[in-house]
């Protein structure tokens, strides 16, 4: 631990607007473990200024800087950068403290941006007595939170109206197959949200939340969107469900009010109405209903039990119910199947619904005391008890009741009567007649009300199926609002924010309660729910395919961050889950699986079109770098082949917002291709330069996001540019994935610069080749550096650079930062590189083999839509009378090549004598660079270089002289083929080092670039072949 000093100083005293925050552990009495006592020297000593606002603490028995782990430094409930919350920064250990104004401060975090000051007297606020606080939000366990929610919502009309029907169309044992294959799919699912919900704090927003935190917002955002709306249908499905119920009843005493589909409508809509004021009274309220609900459900199915051991009457004999009897159990063992749906997959589609529901918990999971611990075993107790109740009635009715009876008192006859068939004739009764006709009105296959006709009383299992589909449609009405409010919160579509305000200690989303409302009381009236309601399963079985893909994804992707506490799952039962739960979808109705599928595809593509500013560290993320890392350790096992060579670029652009077509030139021909890194040297002292490199890398990033190109940016330190280049070229890029290009922007100031600037920048030129780089000088006639602009208007931060066309290094004001946000939204400079070229030229002067890098680039460029109606023209050098025979070889090797350049023009006069006012300018752009030592001899002209080894010798001049005028000549070629050209790519000369100075080279490129219009690109290879014309 980094330990103080403690100066013999007078107690300090707290004065002034602000005082430095301390944390010291308190518990509940006010005196944590490492607080110091009283009189201690923690309390003498001069405090210390950090950038957490961290006060020296007595630790294991002396002071220092250090804090002991807490809950609070890594809880980010009350915001990130709470300062009285935060450890001491790493400079805050390790920097040198220096005194002033009585603190102890740091020296690296005397310039910190994230120093934090909290006001005096803001901890005495927080703990005044006589302040109120705010009421605590009422929060469920999860036996009242999770497991009778999801039990109600599982039990529905299904249970009492369509399970013994079941039991008799596919007999005890395929039922109980039926049952166990649905409580598979949702117990995978229930272990899979167990490890999804324990594997980090759970907040409101249910499934929603729990996918999107997982697989990030693209699929986590359509199902939350299609989820919650699934949930508001579904208030509609039960509450008409119920409805159908009552109207039921009326018919029975001829009692409507209306007529019978009217009456559904007003009998539902007086129904989701009460709901919803249950739901607005707070969510106490509503736990209260549902617990009434439960425990009219576990009367009914109580009275139901009972009633399968009251020996049964002879009204009951008649309707097919004769108590436990072994040769009935053993008759409706086996199936009978019957009528178009007697089928294993047509009665599973129909029993599959009445398993779901296990999130009814989950959504709700803003609500629950602890939703790590409440979400898995209130989850698991539903789906346990819920089956075991299933299984108990399928047995039970089915060892109970006949498949076949007339209802009728006058079908009993003497038990071994001639003539009559079927089990019931051991029992007394003749339903011979009406099993043969298939007009038995009763019997568990006919009946749908056998649960009732069993019970003990009857009244009781009407009395349940309203709890039933009450519980379930107050649960759906519930969990859509809280869905949708934590989507609207995160703001990933347009239009539904204002849905998103939560009102009163819950944060009830009283505004999405209307919504829901609204949406159900829509459905509530069409009062025909046959069409939409294999949809709504879709989308449920849809969160539950997500909800396992999810699990199953953050295993696979090995990432660290993925520590669920609750162990009993298996990434690869996840995935059979989430592929059985599509299956299901299609075996259910296929076209409404298609409709599914089509809304959550059109809602991803959204979310990817839109690309939303959030960062939840999805498994998504890990998968990403996962699959970016097994790639690049396999492309290190590849062997190179020239077929597959490309062209990855080293930009020298400094920020990459000063020189925006130097980087719109690469991104062009790199993008979707090959690697563009974008580099930076930091020019000055590396502690004062680092703080600014760590706030430029993120603003400089989201800039090139912002532009569409493809790159990465990284910088350097360093004391001069030229070894921040030498450090980027050796260092950048991983394994395979390394630049073999330097590009960088013409010094169009070379002549005015310091000597040493002009040494570094043709040094570095020389760097390249030695490291194997080829090299891509680019000229505009306008230049490439539009930092000065930006300066005016934008970023004021950055000084002029010294070197401002080096297209390389940046310098900054001491002291001062960058603002990565301010970087990344202003005003895009727009470039010749962004806009269509037209049916201009594309002209190379391949003059010189270089491997073929010079014909590469304006081939890749040529490939894109802006420069693909442009022609691109070769010039090669040649003598007058061998024109058409050296025209032929270099088609014919261009066709070898496949780079579809047909135009090929030879340059007979590339020899020719420059004229003599060119040749003049040249003499006097190299005039005051030279030595004028008279060709003395080698050791006099080393003695005069001494100070200024740029000079040019006279020696080096007569020597260099005719390369000097080819450049002259060069220059006046280009100006008369290539006036309206879009752009020109030229092979450079070379400078020899050691026998060419800097200055003599530098006007070299001068002259050969000078007075152009288009922009000009000079292209050097490193000698190796980029093409070939092999196929192996």
């Amino acid at each position: 631990m980094a330990e103080l000093p403690i100066p013999d100083l007078p107690p300090a005293r707290c004065s002034g607007r602000f005082t430095i925050s301390t944390f010291l552990g308190m518990e509940e009495g006010g005196r944590g473990p490492y607080t110091p006592t009283e009189g201690s020297s923690c309390d003498s000593v001069q405090p210390t200024q950090l950038s957490s606002s961290t006060l020296c603490t007595r630790t294991f028995g002396y002071n220092t800087v250090d804090v002991v782990p807490a809950y609070e430094h890594y809880a980010n409930s009350k915001g990130v950068g709470d300062p009285r919350k935060g450890r001491p920064s790493l400079a805050d250990l390790h920097s040198i403290l220096k005194v002033t104004g009585g603190f102890a401060v740091p020296i690296a975090s005397l310039a910190s941006p994230a120093m934090l000051l909290v006001p005096a007297g803001l901890e005495e606020a927080e703990g005044e007595p006589g302040r109120d606080s705010e009421p605590e939000p009422v929060r469920f366990g999860w036996v009242k939170g999770v497991m009778i929610r999801c039990m109600l919502n599982i039990w529905g009309v299904i249970l009492y109206l369509r399970l013994p029907w079941i039991t008799a169309q596919a007999g005890i044992a395929l039922t109980w197959l039926i049952i166990l294959m649905s409580v598979t799919v949702t117990t995978i699912t229930g272990l899979s949200i167990s490890a999804i919900s324990t594997n980090g704090k759970v907040k409101s927003g249910g499934t929603y939340f729990l996918i999107s935190r997982s697989l990030g917002p693209e699929l986590g955002g359509s199902i939350g969107l299609i989820f919650a709306f699934a949930n508001a249908v579904a208030v509609a499905m039960h509450t008409v469900g119920f409805a159908e119920t009552v109207r039921d009843l009326l018919q029975e005493h001829n009692s409507l009010i209306v007529d019978p589909t009217n009456d559904i409508r007003i009998i539902g809509v007086i129904t989701v109405t009460v709901l919803l004021g249950i739901s607005l009274a707070g969510m106490e309220w509503e736990a209260k209903a549902q617990i009434l609900f439960f425990l009219v459900i576990l009367v009914s199915f109580i009275n139901y039990l009972v009633g399968t051991v009251i020996p049964a009457t002879a009204e009951k004999q008649a309707k097919g119910f004769f108590s436990y009897r072994a040769d009935i159990f053993a008759q409706n063992f086996v199936p009978n199947w019957r009528g178009p749906e007697g089928s294993f997959f047509g009665l599973f589609s129909i029993f599959f619904p009445s398993a779901t529901g296990i999130l009814a918990g989950a959504n709700i999971s803003g609500d629950l005391k602890d939703p790590a611990v409440a979400i898995p075993k209130g989850t698991l107790m539903a789906i346990f008890w819920t089956t075991m109740s299933y299984l108990v009635l399928s047995a039970t009715i089915g060892a109970c009741v006949v498949r076949d009876a007339s209802g009728s008192l006058n079908d009993s006859v003497a038990v071994g009567s001639p003539g009559c068939e079927g089990l019931a004739c051991s029992f007394g009764w003749n339903f011979t007649a009406c099993a043969q006709q298939q007009s038995c009105r009763y019997g568990l296959s006919n009946y749908y009300q056998s649960m009732s006709m069993v019970s003990g009383f009857g009244p009781l299992i009407t009395a349940g199926i309203f709890g039933a589909t009450l519980s379930s449609a107050l649960a759906c009405l519930v969990s859509a609002p809280k869905v949708f409010q934590c989507l609207c919160k995160d703001q990933l579509y347009p239009l539904i924010g204002f849905f998103g305000k939560g009102y009163g200690r819950n944060s009830e989303p009283i505004r999405g309660y209307m919504l829901t409302y609204v949406i159900a009381v829509g459905f509530i009236l069409i009062a025909e729910l046959n069409a939409i309601a294999p949809i709504i399963s879709n989308f449920f079985l849809c969160s539950y395919a997500l909800i396992n893909f999810s699990c199953f994804h953050a295993s696979i992707t090995n990432s660290p961050g993925w520590r669920p506490s609750f162990r009993y799952y298996s990434k690869w039962a996840a995935l059979f889950g989430a592929a059985v739960s599509v299956v299901i979808m299609f075996l259910l109705t296929w076209w409404a699986a298609l409709i599914a599928f089509g809304i959550v595809i059109f809602l991803l593509g959204y979310v990817l079109y839109k690309k939303p500013d959030v960062n939840w560290g999805s498994s998504m993320q890990a998968s990403s770098y996962n699959m970016a890392l097994n790639y690049s350790v396999g492309l290190s096992e590849v062997d190179e082949h020239i077929k597959n060579y490309r062209p990855q670029c080293l930009v020298l652009t400094g920020p990459p917002n000063f020189r925006p077509a130097l980087v719109d030139f690469v991104g062009t021909f790199t993008k979707n291709l090959s690697l563009m890194l974008c580099g930076n040297v930091l020019i000055g002292p590396w502690k004062q330069k680092m703080p600014e490199s760590w706030l430029m890398a993120d603003g400089h990033t989201k800039w090139l996001m912002k532009r569409k190109i493809k790159a990465f940016y990284t910088d350097v330190v360093a004391e001069d540019l030229r070894s921040g280049v030498q450090m980027l070229i050796q260092a950048a890029g991983l394994g395979k994935m390394r630049p073999n290009i330097l590009v960088l922007g013409y010094k169009r100031n070379w002549r005015t610069a310091s000597p040493q600037s002009l040494e570094d920048y043709v040094g570095i030129l020389h760097d390249a080749f030695d490291f194997k780089y080829g090299v891509c000088l680019m000229r505009m006639k306008e230049g490439l550096n539009v930092s000065r602009v930006l300066q005016a208007h934008v970023n004021p931060t950055f000084e002029a650079a010294e070197h401002p066309e080096n297209g390389t290094g940046s310098r900054t004001a001491p002291g001062t930062a960058v603002d990565p946000t301010t970087l990344a939204s202003e005003q895009q400079a727009s470039t010749i590189f962004q806009s269509k070229q037209g049916k201009k030229t594309i002209d190379i002067y391949w003059l010189f083999d270089d491997g073929g890098l010079t014909l590469l680039i304006p081939y890749l460029l040529g490939r894109k839509k802006r420069w693909g109606k442009c022609k691109i023209r070769v010039f090669v050098g040649g003598q007058i009378n061998r024109m058409d025979e050296e025209r032929k070889a270099i088609v014919s090797l261009l066709s070898k090549f496949r780079l579809g350049f047909h135009e090929v023009h030879i340059l007979p006069d590339i020899n020719q004598k420059p004229r003599p006012e060119h040749i003049k300018r040249f003499d006097e752009l190299i005039a005051p660079f030279r030595l004028n030592d008279g060709f003395k001899d080698e050791a006099t002209v080393n003695e005069m270089r001494q100070g200024c080894p740029w000079k040019i010798s006279d020696e080096e001049v007569d020597k260099n002289r005719a390369k000097s005028l080819r450049q002259v000549r060069l220059n006046e070629i280009l100006r008369d083929y290539s006036r309206d050209a879009a752009l020109i790519a030229i092979t450079p000369p070379i400078g020899r080092k050691g026998r060419c100075p800097s200055s003599l080279y530098m006007a070299w490129l001068e002259t050969l670039s000078q007075d152009l219009r288009p922009p000009i690109i000079l292209t050097r290879g490193n000698q190796e072949n980029v093409l070939t014309f092999y196929c192996q």
